[in-house]
Formats: structure tokens, sequence, C-alpha cells
């Protein structure tokens, strides 16, 4: 029997903490449970057993509280995955453990406070002390920081609590949050006393001056099948029946059935259900054949998969690859296997899991961040249980939850800068944990994509993964005309009609004319990307981060996209007093305005960070564009990603120089990748469709390969420069950021710190860097680059990285400093 559990805690902490086990749960215990373990001098959090073992630490450990699991939660190959996941991406097990389970499976204590009935005030307590104590004593329970906060209107409560409990007038609680709730149901039965034949033919006979409730029991042994089930004596075969839909059915008010209970016949009892909502769509209905060229495709992904674990499908934009994904997925479900269908926008999951489901009914599982946390706690369940989802589609996140019997998994625009996660750590890119979850698994990978990221391609190159190409549009409609316009020019010859050209207005006029559709991109939210003074040229500036803020005119404030921070719009330049303050640029709600004055007529929708906050908001963007609800989409780059509208024929980019000005090396692949996407949305069924590209250099050969839509040229073109820089995938690349508060502490560190690993790895260290944005949120940020040689042992490196990283945030002078890294 386990004396003692190493657990890990979802706080960004190395290692894992030993904690003994009291007698009454330990033999109970079992490796991927959560016990809740208390932390530090008052907190508690719910820790996931990694190892159990009767071996005493030579120092003093606290004992669990409380056993929450009866059977493991995190199976064996999550935590192998979670391993990798820390070791690779250099973070922590912590920090994975917060990213891969839903937040209602994640317990930690809350501070309560309590007023001391045995307070006796010996000083005088100052009048915001008096509003605390007065709200305890009124309320005569425990209450959260937060509600405190909000019933006395204090702004910063917590140093108040703090003399309070100096003077004795309030305790401090620790409460274990439970914020998931399974959601239960009233359902109705017959008791088993009138579970007899003899006795309900009595009690119908005795109800007939009662007739409501006569009705009600009536129709009640009608929906249960109470008949077939006295005839067999088996109360088993009973249908449960629902309280809400027995009273829907009869009509009846509720103290009909209330007598009914009181009189002994029914009773009522609870039962746990779940949020997941049940398809109402056909399932096995809708399966397209495929044509000549996609059945070809399967077919050839098929014999990849004979050699190669991993296969490209580098399809142009229409040539139906989700239809050969269906195929593929329908042969691995007959094999009895599980899909991970994985997308990079939420956006996408609406309009694929309606066709999908068309296909796969309920076999099929969504799983992203902007369903209810509830939701997504139901789904790792069912994941868990003994019938899981045979298909899970989902974003990034999706990696994360505990497949049973992986056999498939499909990246779809395996491409996109989606995949990565930014912040917080772990800075994971989910296409290449997929990869490795899939080989640990034994399955196979499909990645699709009509622009493969470079390294992909190479991989291709270097006979990693197989590669198959689907070359035509499906019902061979041919790729959209690219028309450049030279935004500059037009510009110089005043044609420009606010942010569009000439063609582009003839072109969505006559678009409109015949009831089509046009897409427009514009990558910046907001009505303008900055505020000016036409005096003096001042910009409002975001007080905590080094940006100018972006004017939301219709939310009538000066945002910060880096923080979030909003400000009120100022009625005068505070440099020159000078009134004449206007939007600089053009965001999508500027554009959305415009578009309303040049055709008033027309319906329009804008979809962005703003417009789609809530899975309802966004899933009601889409369906109303499906449906013709809409005419013109107004959008960032999330309307360039995969989404399929038959209706559209006119796609305008507006700005494509904004894209190609990003400080990054892959800032020219990204913005080919963009255009191309958003490109091919346009004349996807029937007649070709048509694209303006406004830029305001048409020189650049990006520009060019997007007009020809000439990958390969784009490939070559950037391949040849990766290996002249030693960038991705010839090199490995791992940035190390610092951030502090005080600009002068953290230039020694980053000085230092540069030193140190130019020590360890020479030449292969480039900064410290200030990068362009050098401050967000009051921290300030030094940046160095390691680049490492493919047959250089990435293990040693990442341990010597560690090290360094140990080596610093123990110096005293460091210790409020952020070091992390960010790997690929």
């Amino acid at each position: 029997m386990a004396q003692f559990a190493d657990v890990i805690l979802p706080l960004s902490l190395e290692g894992s903490f030993t904690y003994s086990l009291p007698e009454r749960f330990s033999n109970l215990v079992q490796v991927g449970c959560r016990i809740i373990v208390p932390f530090g001098t008052k907190k508690f959090y719910s820790a996931i057993v990694v190892r159990l073992h009767d071996t005493t630490p030579s120092y003093t450990t606290k004992e669990a509280v409380e056993l929450i699991d009866s059977s493991p939660i995190v199976t064996l190959a999550q935590m192998n995955l979670w391993k990798w996941i820390a070791d690779y991406y250099l973070c922590t097990l912590g920090d994975v453990y917060k990213a891969a389970l839903p937040g209602g499976m994640k317990l930690e204590s809350e501070t309560k406070v309590l007023y001391n009935e045995e307070f006796i005030a010996n000083d005088a307590l100052t009048g915001t002390e008096v509003k605390i104590v007065q709200a305890l004593e009124e309320e005569e329970k425990s209450l959260s920081l937060t509600i405190l906060q909000k019933k006395t209107g204090v702004k910063n409560v917590l140093p108040i609590i703090n003399r309070l409990l100096e003077k004795g007038a309030v305790k401090i609680l620790e409460e274990v949050k439970r914020t998931y709730k399974p959601r239960f149901a009233t359902y109705v039965r017959i008791t088993e006393a009138f579970f007899d034949k003899n006795l309900l033919n009595e009690t119908f006979v005795q109800l007939k001056r009662s007739a409501k409730q006569a009705e009600l029991l009536n129709e009640y042994t009608s929906l249960a099948g109470v008949s077939a089930a006295l005839a067999l004596h088996n109360p088993h075969l009973l249908k449960e029946i629902q309280k809400h839909e027995l009273l829907e059915v009869t009509k009846c008010k509720p103290n009909v059935l209330k007598a009914l209970c009181q009189k002994g016949i029914l009773e009522l009892y609870q039962k746990p259900i779940g949020r997941l909502s049940l398809s109402d769509l056909p399932a096995e209905l809708i399966m397209h054949p495929l044509s000549e060229d996609q059945n070809r495709a399967k077919e050839e992904i098929k014999k990849v998969w004979e050699k190669n674990d991993v296969c490209l499908l580098h399809g142009v934009t229409g040539s139906g690859k989700t239809e050969v994904y269906i195929h593929l997925m329908k042969e691995k479900l007959a094999e009895r296997r599980q899909i991970l269908f994985m997308l990079p926008e939420i956006v996408l999951t609406a309009q694929l899991t309606e066709r999908l489901k068309r296909v796969f009914g309920d076999r099929l599982g969504v799983y992203h961040s902007r369903y209810p946390d509830a939701e997504r706690v139901e789904v790792y369940q069912k994941m868990l249980s003994d019938h899981p989802y045979d298909i899970i589609v989902g974003v990034r996140s999706s990696v994360f939850l505990p497949f049973k019997n992986l056999g498939l998994v499909i990246i779809d625009e395996e491409h996109e800068t989606s995949f990565k996660q930014q912040d917080p750590a772990p800075r994971y890119h989910a296409r290449n944990t997929a990869l490795v979850m899939a080989k640990a698994a034994r399955a196979k990978t499909l990645l699709g994509s009509a622009t493969p990221s470079l390294e992909s391609y190479y991989n291709v190159e270097k006979r990693k993964y197989g590669l198959v190409t689907l070359q035509k549009r499906y019902s061979n409609v041919q790729l959209p005309q690219i028309e450049m316009v030279n935004i500059r020019e037009m510009a110089k010859k005043k044609m420009m009609i606010g942010p569009f050209s000439p063609q582009l207005i003839e072109r969505m006029k006559e678009t409109l004319l015949h009831h089509k559709q046009v897409i427009l991109f514009q990558n910046r939210r907001g009505y303008a990307p900055m505020m000016e003074c036409k005096t003096c040229g001042w910009i409002p500036r975001c007080q905590k981060c080094d940006v100018s803020l972006t004017l939301h005119r219709n939310m009538r404030q000066l945002t910060c996209h880096y923080c979030g921070t909003s400000y009120t719009i100022p009625q005068k330049c505070p440099n020159c007093d000078n009134q004449d303050l206007t939007g600089k640029g053009y965001g999508t709600e500027r554009i959305e305005d415009c578009l309303h004055n040049i055709f008033p007529s027309a319906r329009i929708a804008r979809m962005d960070l703003d417009t789609t906050r809530s899975r309802q908001q966004y899933e009601q963007i889409i369906s109303d564009f499906q449906h013709f609800r809409t005419d013109i989409l107004v959008g960032t780059q999330m309307v360039t990603k995969g989404l399929d509208f038959e209706r559209v024929n006119v796609v305008g980019i507006l700005n494509a120089s904004t894209m190609l000005a990003q400080p990054d090396f892959r800032s020219y692949e990204r913005a080919f990748q963009m255009m191309e996407q958003v490109a091919g949305r346009a004349g996807r069924k029937d007649e070709q469709g048509y694209v303006v590209l406004q830029t305001y250099d048409t020189e650049i050969p990006t520009i060019r390969q997007v007009v020809q839509h000439d990958y390969q040229a784009m490939y070559r073109e950037h391949m040849k420069e990766r290996n002249l820089f030693s960038y991705p995938p010839f090199r490995h690349l791992i940035y190390v950021y610092m951030k502090h508060k005080d600009e002068r502490v953290l230039e020694r560190l980053s000085t230092e710190y540069a030193l140190l690993l130019k020590q360890i790895f020479g030449d292969r260290i480039l900064g410290p860097d200030t990068p362009p944005i050098s401050k967000v949120q009051m921290m300030y940020i030094r940046k160095i680059i390691v680049k490492i040689e493919l047959t250089a042992s990435l293990a040693e490196a990442r341990r010597r990285l560690h090290e360094t990283h140990q080596h610093f945030i123990s110096m005293p002078q460091y210790k409020s400093a952020l070091i992390y890294y960010d790997v690929d």
C-alpha cells in the first residue's frame, strides 16, 4: 500500500511535489487521479498523481486532503505527451497541466473573509475598515475578496483585510472552488408498489373523478411503455420520462403530478444529464461520391501510409480536400479507430461540424475554447468513458484530450500560425505535438493545405513525409483570376474612394447586381489603427505598452490591442490644444462604414475579434453569409481560413503591403499563404472567381507569385534565403525572452545572459536585441536568438538553456524578472 504520492500542481513550478496519503483513501489512489493538497501556508490545489511509492522523503511531508477521482483522468499516453511538451518547449509540467485540462477540472482554493464575533475593538477602526466589518456582519457568512470588493466599493481591499487581521476583527478561510457542477434533470417513474397490472387498473377506475390526474397517468403509461414492461414483469424496460416532457405533452399543471406523487402512484427522481446536445441532423445520409481526381488522391494517400506515417496533401483551394478527409475517416472508423480532426480557427468548426455531422451524426464531438467550460469538461469526461466520441473536431487544445484508440490525425490548413500557442506557456505547436501523439499511438497523420508551411514541404523533400497533390478544383472550376492594383498610383491620381480602388468598386457593383457575394480582407480590426493630431502629429499611445492605440469608434474608445486597456477619446490634443484629431488608416470597422455609404442597400457584416466574442456570434455571421442573408463580408484573417461559400464571386485584398512589412523572417511566407487562401474563397462553384489585390508595391516577388498562384516559386526563393541566413528548417530556432519593470535591471540581465550563452553556444547566439514592441503591460522586453544546427543535440542544448535559466532566476537581483523560451 502506497504511503506517498508525487504530484504535479497547476502552477509554473519545476518538478513534482511529495505528499503523504491518509489511510482512508491511500489504497484507492491511482496514477493519473486528482487529489486535493495544501500548498504554501494557506492555499489548496487539485494535483495530478504521477507516482505512488512508500519511500519516506528526507523532509516532513504534508498530508493530502481529499481524493477527487475514483479512476485516472490523465492516461499514461497523455502523461508521456505532457512530459515531451515540457521538455521540448522548455516549460514546466505545471504549465502543461494548466493548458491540458478544462478549467472546471482544475480546482483551487479561494480566500474568503469571515467576521470574528469575539472581536473587541481596542483601536478605532478607519472608515473603510468599518465598511468592510459591517458588510461581513450583515452577511453573517464568509465572503470572497472579489464579492467583498464589489459589495463595499473599496478598490484595493487586500491591505485593509491585512490590517483587520492584525486587529483580530476578521478571520481568513480557504475554500476549494468547484467550478464544474453536473446538470441534473427531474424524471418521473411509476412506484414499485404500483408496478402491478391489477392495482394499476383499479387506480384508473378510482381516478374517474379526477380527469386531469387520469389523463396524466394514462399519458405516462403510454410514453414509458408500462404495458410492455408489465407483460414481461420487467421494470427495467420502462423508458425514462422527464418531468417537463410529461407536463408539456399533457398540458397539465405541476400540482396534478404532485397529487399523483402524494398518492404514491408516481415518484420523482433526479439524474445527471449532459450539456452536450445530440444532433438532430440525419446521419449516414449525405456521403458525396468522390471525383476521379479525389479518388486518386485518396488511394495515393493510403499507399503513402504503407511506407510513411505522415502524408502531406497539397491541394489547391476548392479542390475538395474535405471530401477526401471524410472518405478516409469513414474507412478508419470501420477499423474501430478514433480520429482527431484539427482546425486552426474556431470559426471553421461551425461550418465543418454541420457538414461532418450529416455523415457521422453523434459519433462526432467538438472541442474548443469558445464552448462553455462545463461543456468542455463533459467532452473530456466522455472521452474517458466506455463510449467515447469516435471523432473529435477541435482547435489546438484538442491534442490534450484522452484518446483510447487513436487511428488517424487530420490537420487541416496545417500551415496556419494559429496552431502555435504564444502566451502563456506551454508555447507549443499543436501540429508538431499532434505528430508526436500520433506516432506514440501508431496512428496515421494527414496534413492538408493549399499553401503548405516551408517546414512541411522540406520534410517531403527529405522523404520524412509522403506527398499527394490535388492540382484541379472540384468540377474543374478554374482558380480565381487575380488583378493587381497599384494603390500608390491610384492615390496620386486621387482615384481612390476611401480604401477602395475604382477596379474593386466596379467588380463589387457587378457582383451585387448578379446577386453574388463579396469578401473583403483587411488584417486590422477597429475603426483606425491610430489617431493623430493634424497640427503637430501627436499620436495617443498606451501608458502600459510601447504601442499606439487603436480607435474603436462604435465603442467610443481607444484600445491597446496588447494589454486590452481602454482609454476615452481625447477632445483635444494635449500637445497643442488643437481639436482636429482624426483616425489614420483603415480598420475593419471603418471599412464597414465606407461600404454603407457606397452600397446603402447592401447587407454588410463584419467578422473580427470584436464581433465574434462568443460562439453564437461567429456561428450567426457564418450562417447568415452561407444562407445569402449577407452580401458583403468584411474581415480580418478569420475570413482567409478554409471557409466554403458557393456564391462568393469577388474577393478584395485591401492592402497587401501591410502584411509584408512585419519584422519577421516568416512574414513573406505568411503573406503569400494568407493572400492565396483568401483568394481561394472566390469562385468555388460553377464559375471562375475574381480577386482584386491592392498594394503599394507591385514589384515585390511575393505579390507576383500570388497573382500567378505559384507556390513552387515562393518555396524555392524563400528556401534559398532561409539556408543563406541559417533559419528554419535548416536550423532549430529558440527565442529567449526577458521581461522586467526596470529597464536598467533588464539591460544588465540581458547582457549577462547573452555573455553566458555565448560562452556555451558561441556564434549560435544573436542579441540581446530590443524588439519592435519593447514594452507590454509595464514590462520592458529584450530578446536573444539561439540558432542550433540540425546535426547538434537539441536535448543537450535544451539542458544547457535550462541550467542557464535556473542560474539567473536564483540571483536575488533578477528574482522578479520573467524569463522564458519560445521554441520553433
